[in-house]
């Protein structure tokens, strides 16, 4: 490997991104950048202050003054460790919201590049390999069926004690993937170099070693 080299994970809400990336920078011993916590943690952000979902300038000046960073695996909004307020089913559809915003966007792809450029990492979201780190070294789609998401969600909010139907789980799991494979800038989609890894019925550890393979 290079001394500084670039994975990038995509693929649909669900899928596992972020759990895997997690476990493969700790065995390669890189960063995790966790790339939707940081389109949650803004969507929380203008929902809590009231920012219209749309291009203005209360949102630049909001943009301005929001600073994002992560510490020993904790998401910092504003100096606030904010780990368990964006990770509810409102604030997903909130950051599929301002994920298709260009200013968000733009403030955002610019840290995370600039991350990419400093130090090896490990990138997860919905357009890492298409946009944000075009040359990264290494480029994953992963994936899964919108049942077997829908199923690993339900069970998550169970064991968190905060459980949903599981109809309403899977409705909320289609209406990200519409949202995400049809907004305009920078759709859900897989990169042309991308290696697709389909996880239905995969262990979590079968999964990390079949991506750690794939890097080595």
């Amino acid at each position: 490997m290079n001394e500084i080299f670039r994975i990038a994970i995509d693929g649909p809400g669900g899928a596992g991104k972020s759990t895997i990336a997690k476990a493969v920078a700790a065995r390669l011993g890189i960063d995790y950048i966790d790339t939707g916590a940081m389109y949650r943690a803004v969507g929380y952000k203008m929902n809590r202050e009231g920012i219209p979902f749309e291009e203005c300038p209360q949102l630049r000046t909001m943009l301005d003054s929001t600073d994002i960073d992560f510490v020993s695996g904790d998401i910092i909004l504003d100096g606030q460790i904010v780990n368990s307020l964006i990770r509810t089913p409102e604030v997903s559809l909130l950051a599929s919201g301002c994920s298709a915003l260009p200013m968000v966007r733009e403030k955002l792809v610019k840290i995370q590049r600039s991350m990419g450029n400093r130090k090896s990492v490990i990138m997860d979201g919905r357009d890492i390999g298409t946009n944000v780190l075009k040359d990264a070294e290494y480029k994953i789609f992963l994936t899964a069926s919108a049942e077997e998401r829908a199923n690993r969600r339900f069970l998550e909010l169970q064991e968190k004690g905060t459980p949903q139907e599981y109809r309403a789980v899977l409705e909320d799991i289609k209406q990200r993937d519409h949202n995400d494979m049809t907004r305009k800038l920078n759709p859900l989609a897989k990169a042309d170099d991308a290696i697709e890894l389909n996880t239905d019925g995969m262990s979590i550890e079968e999964v990390i070693r079949a991506v750690l393979d794939l890097i080595k």
